[in-house]
């Protein structure tokens, strides 16, 4: 069997990945998981086994320095039943699953929606764990308590360290035991390099391209690949009850088009919702705004204004420069604004954590 820094190692060899202290310390703690899984489970005499505890892993670190492509290494190398999924969409999954479960009359929802899990997977591969909902924060301690104690394994990524999340959210007191949790069930380790390799595939790079044909849609396509590493699906978030999807989501990067988001019946919650769910967004099709698509330019600033404050980074194709956008019709003079923004998003820098 092929260990992860063998993989990892091949890799460097081909081309492929280059070498990162940081990143090779880390393989170990995957390694680590991978070989107890791949251990036969103890069967007893009269009833069905249940794994023996495998402690997970909780990776965080900053933006762009490999966490995604590290969780990807590990999930291929796995002979066992695993999804990876946005930690965003299980929860919501979640939620939704335990609506129906209510529906049927079980007095605990949590229950049996986190035996269906546990039996359809031996481990979730997370990326982003963050909790920023309450919904999400009341839960999640029972929920994870019942899969761990079915067997089953998680490993996530995070941006932040496990005392950092739900930070100042309301009733955090009631949150706290999952974080106690997830240190005594994960082992929790700081991924601290130094490159961010998502910023230094783009800085330099054009972000913005004003539409010119075939050659503009390679360029994006060629960014896509790069920075999505491979084939995406669809993320659906659901926002009060409404569903919003991206079209292509991988790796913390979405791909869509003005039409998904600006022609469609979606207001600030749905933007900041999906400014907290990605890191890079790719956005095509902009087309020249006016009176005549007065509503849809409206949800483009509050777009933009959301993916500006998070910080997203902005690859888009357009019509036109920024500031020739939106030259007529009521609304030009508050798409100043919008101009500016998306003109320092232009920039090298720009987004890069402090």
């Amino acid at each position: 069997m092929t260990t992860l820094p063998e993989i990892y190692a091949a890799k460097i060899a081909a081309g492929e990945l280059h070498a990162d202290d940081a990143q090779e310390a880390v393989l170990p703690q995957f390694e680590r998981i991978r070989a107890e899984l791949a251990k036969p489970v103890k069967k007893g005499w009269f009833r069905k086994a249940t794994p023996d505890p495998v402690e997970g892993l909780y990776l965080w670190g900053g933006v762009g320095r490999g966490k995604s492509m590290l969780m990807d290494l590990f999930v291929d190398s796995l002979d066992v039943p695993v999804r990876r999924v946005h930690f965003h969409a299980f929860m919501q999954e979640i939620h939704e699953a335990m609506h129906k479960a209510r529906k049927s009359g079980v007095e605990d929802a949590i229950q049996p929606v986190a035996k269906a899990v546990a039996e359809s997977v031996r481990v979730l591969a997370f990326d982003e764990m963050q909790i920023t909902d309450i919904t999400d924060a009341m839960i999640v301690g029972r929920l994870f308590e019942q899969l761990f104690e079915a067997g089953t394994v998680v490993v996530t990524t995070s941006n932040r360290v496990p005392d950092d999340l739900y930070k100042d959210g309301l009733n955090r007191q009631l949150f706290l035991p999952f974080i106690g949790l997830i240190k005594e069930r994960l082992r929790v380790w700081e991924l601290v390099s130094p490159v961010d390799y998502r910023q230094n595939r783009l800085s330099g790079n054009q972000v913005y391209f004003v539409q010119a044909g075939t050659e503009a849609r390679a360029q994006i396509r060629a960014i896509w690949q790069d920075l999505s590493g491979g084939t995406a699906d669809p993320l659906v978030l659901t926002i009060k009850g409404r569903k919003v999807e991206l079209p292509a989501f991988r790796n913390g990067v979405a791909r869509a088009t003005f039409f998904d988001l600006c022609s469609k019946m979606l207001g600030p919650g749905d933007y900041l919702a999906i400014a907290d769910a990605v890191k890079v967004l790719i956005l095509e099709d902009i087309p020249r705004l006016s009176r005549h698509n007065f509503n849809e330019a409206k949800r483009f600033v509050t777009l933009i204004d959301a993916l500006y404050e998070a910080k997203v980074r902005l690859i888009c194709s357009a019509a036109a420069e920024p500031e020739m956008l939106y030259v007529e019709g009521e609304g030009t003079f508050e798409f100043e604004r919008t101009a500016s923004r998306l003109r320092e998003m232009q920039d090298a820098e720009w987004g890069q954590s402090d």
